[in-house]
C-alpha cells in the first residue's frame, strides 16, 4: 500500500516540475517580464522581476491545491484582481504580439488610424467580462 503512495507522491511531484517548467519557459519565451522591465526601465531588477513571478506560481500553486484563505480585506482582494488583471492582459498581449495577430489583422483590413482605440475596447471588455464573471460566480 506505501509503494503506491510513494508512486503518485513521485508522479504528482515529477508532473508539477514539468507544468511549471513549460509554464515558466513560456512566459520567458514570450518576452514579457524583460518587456516589463525595458518599459519600465528598470532593467537592473530582473532578477526581482523573475523571483517575484516564480514566488507567484508557487503560492497560487499551493492556494489552489490545498484551499486556504488568505485573510487580506477588500484592499488586497481589490489589488489582486487589479494585478491579476495586468498579468493576464499582459500575456494576451504577449500572445498577440508572438503570432502578429493585431498587425495581420489591421493590414487586411485596411486600417490606418483607430488601432489604439480598438486595443483599448478589447482591453476593456476584457476587464467587463472578468467583473460579469466575478460577479455572478459569487
Amino acid at each position: 500500500m506505501w509503494i503506491r503512495q510513494v508512486f503518485l507522491a513521485i508522479l504528482g511531484l515529477s508532473s508539477g516540475f514539468a507544468v511549471a517548467g513549460g509554464m515558466f519557459a513560456f512566459l520567458i519565451a514570450l518576452g514579457v517580464v524583460s518587456r516589463f522591465a525595458g518599459k519600465t526601465h528598470t532593467a537592473k531588477y530582473i532578477l526581482y522581476y523573475e523571483d517575484a513571478a516564480a514566488i507567484g506560481g508557487i503560492l497560487g500553486n499551493l492556494v489552489s491545491i490545498y484551499g486556504f484563505s488568505v485573510p487580506v480585506g477588500m484592499v488586497g482582494v481589490v489589488s489582486f484582481g487589479l494585478f491579476s488583471g495586468i498579468f493576464t492582459g499582459a500575456w494576451a498581449m504577449a500572445l498577440t504580439e508572438i503570432v502578429d495577430v493585431v498587425p495581420i489583422f489591421s493590414r487586411r483590413i485596411r486600417l490606418k488610424t483607430g488601432l489604439f482605440w480598438i486595443i483599448l475596447a478589447m482591453a476593456l471588455g476584457r476587464a467587463f467580462g472578468a467583473l460579469v464573471y466575478a460577479y455572478f460566480r459569487f
